[in-house]
Parts: structure tokens; C-alpha cells; sequence
């Protein structure tokens, strides 16, 4: 029979094999003391004679590491491997192996393996027998990698191993409870752009449609490990898909209820209340049915729709153009026309106040003004907006007011990388606070970093607590194990300022477990439209807290900024605009709605259009809302896919700036020349 120091060399060949590889090991649901039991028991007597009291085998770091180590295993490819399934070429020896294996696979997977000792054994000890001879005994021993070792507490670490529990058993249970035709139909949703915010879940779907596939063709054995297995690789918002908004969606289309219905559900969830997109869920025959409609309505030639420009505009609909701009206006007539306006207006006498409210600026200050700049600042991102005209200039206007043309906000503001990171890991970009960190990008790194705030409450946000109930606040974000390659990201946000308690919210990033990881963190905070970047260029260390900046939101509902870390101020160019700078205004103007002196047909917005500012999105054709009675809403689901799809031509100089609405508070500041130049700020 073989000693038990060559068995033990054996062993730690397997394991070394057996675990490389593995991004985790796993524990199974095996009693250790039975496990013990069953190894003396297979060593057959005569090769275990009783030494003093107890059989030759029978030692006590032997027993620690079988009860320990010996229910460990690993999972490939939906099989379970054993530490003990390898061959001596020593039949008892191998006999013994045998049966600790076949015990061990007999019971399911408990859990992720994590031990608090690097070394599972003892290699051997030294004894002095009666004679006075030194004897050396040689035990079972293992070196454990670092990614099986958790050096913080007990608490701690049984707190990791139920994050990998409760992953899994959320990943299993979408596995058991979607179906692929659910998770084929929200795709073909997404895919035709029917579905708000769907584009940021159409990756997750697609790997967990994946996923479904491979599992729907394994036994029910190969499921249990397929879910472990699969888990620890994955992503948090695909393994967690379930849990997620999309995973509510899902869940509902599973069950056959109603897909209007529960598309209006997903949408309650994610969309803000003035959300109006196309959500395309209808029928052949309610497509055919409103084109008809709209044939012999006459409204054909009305759905083309592109870009107004100054050539559009009749000059009694402007309240404001630059020279050159005013050239181009219908029913502008010649420079002595315009002057002859100009000086129709007697100028005000402003006192030394900087502040105007945007009716008195109409009336006082336009009339005498021949150039105006704003300035835009990055919290005007949500106001950026294009006029939309009618390709056909004759068509019949399709609106509640007297005129065809529309407008479009903004809907897709362009993301910093990190945001974009964080947007592909399924967190959200979109609240009214958003903190985000990113690391594993500039330099490898697979330590755990995590996102921490500390509300003025003193409640955390952090991994163990996700979501404050009170502020609204949620982790959504939360990445434990970097992959190779792949920038890691966590993300907290705000979604309602409304909720939020006013005074200080710290932010910090804390290094929960370090694996050698270089290269710092990148961090983002985000508000009013402003991006504070802030770069950590140091090795962090494990349990250390990086302060990065306090935010407080003052009683009146204004944020503003301490930074603990250095900063920049993203001073970015969007629509070929630049932040942070004053930029030409070309014309400002009414909404249509308020156009040729009409009242009263929903909110007044006054717009600014901005010189060489440039729309690079893909806006609706036209809004729901603004549809008459003729067409609104008994084609309502054709008409909002039917806008969606309908491209906004190109055109030269076309009218895109800044809008705010007459129901919104908000603030801009202004250049203005005329006989004088003076800086003021509107209030709306």
C-alpha cells in the first residue's frame, strides 16, 4: 500500500488541475464527520493496525482537513468533480478514493467554498516515540489560491457566500419560470424601438436568452449545476434579470396576460409621468385600418416631416432673430422694414438688477436688442430641443393648432464612458443624483471596490444596503469579482429629488477585498446636468476609504458640490454646442402652439434656437399629445409606432436650441447687445 506522503503528492497534483480554471469552488451538502467515518472505515485493517490507542490513520489534522476540504468540488461543464476523483495505481488506495467520491457526489451543492485559512492541513509533525526514536508523521495538506481565501471576518464572509447563494437562486428560478417565447417577444419589442429604456436591457436579454437555450436542454441534474456554475460568471443584471424591471415585464408575458397591459406595467415602473413613445403593440388589422384613416382624411402627405429652418417661419411668429437670420424670414421684407420695427419699441430703463422674468424680457428687452448669446450650462442637457416642419408645406396640419409644425426634447443625452459602462451593466443614469465608480479599465484589477453614501440621515448605501426606502437612493450596481478585460463599474442614484432628505450626502469608495489590483478607480458624480469627474490614480488597499466628495441639497432643493478628491467640470459639446460657454442665439420664438397669436392650446415653451446647433438624434415626427380629435386615439398604438419610425429629414440651418416650458421653473443666463450690452438672467 502506498504511503500516505505519495497519496498526499497525488492530491495535490489533482487539486492544482482541479481548480485551475475554477473562478470558484464550491461546498456540498455533505456531512464531514460521515465523510470521515467512511475514510477509516475503507482502509482496510491490516493496512491500519492500532498505534497505541487509536488506528494509524486515525489523526486529528487529517480529520480537519477531510471534514473541511474533502466535500469540495469543483463543476465543469455540468459535471462535479471530486478532490478525490484521481488514481494511485494502488488498489486500495484506489478503493478508498473510489468510495470518498461516489459519497461526496451523491449530495447536492450547498455553496461557494471560501475559507478563512490560506492552508487547509498540516504537511507533517514530528513525534518521539517510547524508544526515544523521532517519528515523522505526514498528513493531507493543500495550499488554497487567494481567490478561495476571504481574509475579513466570519460574519463578513458567510455574508459573500449568501451573495453567491442568493444570485444563483435567483438566476435558477428565472431559468425555471421564463420562457424563451417571453424572452423572444420583449426582444422583438426592443429591437423595433417600442420599448422605453429598452435598448439598455437588450444586451442582458440576449445572454440570458442564451442561457434559457442551454438550460432547456440539459436533465434536471445538470440544471441544479448549470445554475452554480453559470452564476458565478455572469453579470448581476443577467444573472438577476428576474429581479429587475425588464425581469417584471418578462414575468407578465410569461403568464399570457394582456401585452398592452403589461407593457403599460414595465412602463410605470422605469418611464417618468410625461413619458409619450411609441409602444407598437398592435395588430395587422389595426395598422390597415388607420391607414385608412388616414387617406381619406387627407393626412398622407402630412406624416412626412423634417427639420424647420428660418425660411419656414413667417416673420409675426418670431419674438427675436440675429441679422442674418432675419433675412430669411417670410414676410420680412427689406432692412428698412426691419428697422422701421425696431424702432417702433421704446427702450426700458432697467435698474441694476440682473434677474428678469421672461414675459418682461419679451416685452422690454427683445424689441431693442440686435444680438443675444446664452449661455448654456450642463443643466440646460434636458432642454435642448428641435422645431419639426412638414416636408409637404401645403399639407393639412394634423394638430390641435392652426399650423403643422412641432417640436422634440431631447431624448438621449450623449453618456460619459464611465456613464455608458454603467449603462451596459443595467444601472440606471437618469436620476436626479447619480454616483458612479469605475475600475479594471487603465490597469488590471479584480479587487472588490464598492460605492458608499452616507445619507444625512446617517443611513448607508452600500453593498449590504442597497436601498434607502425613505430617500428613494439605490445601489443597482454592484460588481464583486472584476472580470479580466472588462472595466467594472457600481452605480448609486436618486431617482426623485422629492424624496430626498435635504443636507449633507458623502460619498467614498471603500476596497473590500484587495487581489492586487492597480490603477485606482475613476468616479462620477452627476447633477442638475453636470458631470463632476474625479480620478483616484493610487493602488488602493484592502478596508481602505477613499473620500471623494460631499453633495448637499439645501432646503429650496439646489445641489451643490465639496470635492474631497480633484475634479473636473465636463465642459462637453452637445449638438454642436459647448458648455460652459455663450453661444449666438439665431431666433427665439413661441411654441406653435402659441403661434399667430392663438391661446391656450396646452403649455407655452419659449425656444431659443442657437446658432450651428445641430440635432444628432432620432426624433419622433410628431407626439400623441399633439394629434386633433380626427386621428386621436382611435389609432392611438399605429400612430405612436408610426411617429417613431418616421425619419426627421435633414435640413440645412435647422432650427434646434434650448426650450423651456411655461409650467417649469428654470434660469438663463444671456448676452444681450443692443444700444447697450448687458448680462441678464430669465427666470421662467
Amino acid at each position: 500500500m502506498l504511503r500516505l506522503i505519495e497519496v498526499r503528492d497525488l492530491l495535490t497534483a489533482h487539486f492544482a488541475s482541479l481548480q485551475e480554471g475554477a473562478k470558484v469552488l464550491y461546498k456540498t451538502d455533505t456531512d464531514g464527520d460521515s465523510l470521515w467515518d467512511l475514510y477509516l472505515e475503507s482502509i482496510p485493517a491490516e493496512h491500519n493496525p492500532i498505534y497505541r490507542v487509536r488506528r494509524s490513520f486515525d489523526c486529528s489534522s487529517c480529520r480537519y482537513f477531510i471534514k473541511r476540504m474533502g466535500l469540495i468540488v469543483a463543476i465543469r461543464d455540468q459535471e462535479v468533480r471530486t478532490i478525490w476523483d484521481f488514481e494511485t495505481g494502488d488498489p486500495v488506495w484506489d478503493e478508498v478514493l473510489k468510495k470518498l467520491s461516489s459519497f461526496v457526489k451523491e449530495h447536492g451543492i450547498k455553496d461557494v467554498f471560501l475559507s478563512r485559512a490560506d492552508q487547509l492541513g498540516t504537511i507533517y509533525n514530528m513525534e518521539e516515540d517510547e524508544d526515544g526514536e523521532v517519528i515523522r508523521w505526514n498528513h493531507f495538506y493543500v495550499k488554497l489560491p487567494a481567490r478561495f481565501v476571504f481574509s475579513g471576518g466570519n460574519d463578513t464572509r458567510q455574508a459573500e457566500i449568501s451573495q453567491y447563494r442568493d444570485k444563483r437562486n435567483v438566476f435558477k428560478r428565472a431559468l425555471d419560470e421564463l420562457t424563451i417565447d417571453a424572452v423572444e417577444t420583449v426582444l422583438e419589442l426592443i429591437n423595433q424601438g417600442s420599448l422605453y429604456r429598452g435598448d439598455e436591457y437588450k444586451h442582458i436579454l440576449e445572454e440570458f436568452l442564451k442561457c434559457k437555450r442551454q438550460y432547456a436542454e440539459l436533465s434536471p441534474e445538470k440544471q441544479e449545476l448549470y445554475a452554480w456554475e453559470k452564476s458565478v460568471t455572469l453579470p448581476d443584471p443577467v444573472a438577476k434579470v428576474r429581479n429587475t424591471a425588464i425581469g417584471t415585464l418578462l414575468i407578465d408575458v410569461t403568464s399570457e396576460m394582456d401585452l398592452d397591459q403589461a407593457v403599460s406595467r414595465y412602463e410605470a415602473v422605469v418611464a417618468p409621468q410625461n413619458y409619450k413613445r411609441s409602444k407598437p403593440v398592435f395588430t395587422q388589422q389595426m395598422v390597415e385600418e388607420a391607414q385608412r384613416t388616414i387617406t381619406e382624411l387627407g393626412y398622407l402627405d402630412s406624416l412626412e416631416r423634417r427639420y424647420a429652418n428660418a425660411d419656414d417661419i413667417t416673420i409675426n411668429n418670431v419674438l427675436f432673430s440675429n441679422r442674418d437670420t432675419a433675412k430669411r424670414l417670410q414676410g420680412a421684407g427689406d432692412i428698412f422694414s426691419m428697422m422701421a420695427r425696431e424702432a417702433s419699441q421704446q427702450p426700458r430703463q432697467f435698474s441694476k438688477t440682473e434677474e428678469i422674468p421672461i414675459e418682461e424680457f419679451i416685452e422690454h428687452v427683445l424689441p431693442t436688442a440686435t444680438e443675444i448669446e446664452a449661455y448654456v450650462e450642463g443643466k440646460h442637457i434636458p432642454n435642448m430641443m428641435s422645431l419639426i416642419a412638414p416636408v409637404h408645406k401645403d399639407s393639412k396640419t394634423m394638430f390641435k393648432w392652426n399650423n403643422n409644425f412641432s417640436w422634440a426634447y431631447t431624448g438621449n443625452v450623449t453618456d460619459s464612458l464611465l456613464k455608458q459602462n454603467v449603462k451596459n451593466a443595467g444601472g440606471r443614469v437618469d436620476g436626479v443624483l447619480r454616483f458612479s465608480i469605475q475600475w479594471n479599465d487603465l490597469e488590471a484589477s479584480l479587487n472588490d471596490e464598492d460605492a458608499h453614501c452616507i445619507e444625512p440621515d446617517k443611513e448607508e448605501i452600500c453593498y449590504h444596503h442597497k436601498k434607502h426606502s425613505k430617500s428613494g437612493g439605490n445601489l443597482d450596481v454592484d460588481i464583486i469579482h472584476p472580470q479580466s478585460g472588462i472595466a467594472a463599474v457600481e452605480n448609486i442614484t436618486w431617482p426623485d429629488k422629492r424624496k430626498m432628505l435635504p443636507g449633507k450626502y458623502q460619498f467614498f469608495v471603500h476596497t473590500y477585498t484587495a487581489r492586487g489590483g492597480r490603477g485606482g478607480f475613476r468616479a462620477e458624480i452627476e447633477f442638475d446636468g453636470q458631470i463632476y469627474s474625479f480620478d483616484y490614480a493610487q493602488n488602493t488597499r484592502g478596508g481602505g476609504r477613499i473620500p471623494v466628495a460631499n453633495v448637499t441639497l439645501d432646503w429650496n432643493g439646489g445641489f451643490s458640490i465639496e470635492k474631497l478628491l480633484p475634479a473636473n467640470v465636463s465642459n462637453r459639446e452637445v449638438w454642436g454646442v459647448h458648455t460652459n460657454e455663450f453661444t449666438p442665439v439665431s431666433m427665439i420664438c413661441y411654441s406653435p402652439n402659441y403661434w399667430d397669436e392663438q391661446n391656450g392650446i396646452g403649455n407655452k415653451h419659449y425656444f431659443f434656437m442657437l446658432k450651428n446647433c445641430v440635432n444628432p438624434e432620432m426624433p419622433n415626427a410628431f407626439y400623441n399629445e399633439f394629434l386633433n380629435g380626427e386621428l386621436y386615439p382611435a389609432h392611438r398604438k399605429v400612430l405612436e409606432a408610426l411617429a417613431s419610425r418616421m425619419h426627421v429629414q435633414e435640413c440645412e440651418d435647422q432650427l434646434s436650441g434650448l426650450g423651456f416650458s411655461s409650467t417649469i421653473r428654470n434660469e438663463l443666463v444671456v448676452k444681450v447687445k443692443g444700444n447697450t450690452e448687458r448680462i441678464l438672467k430669465i427666470r421662467f
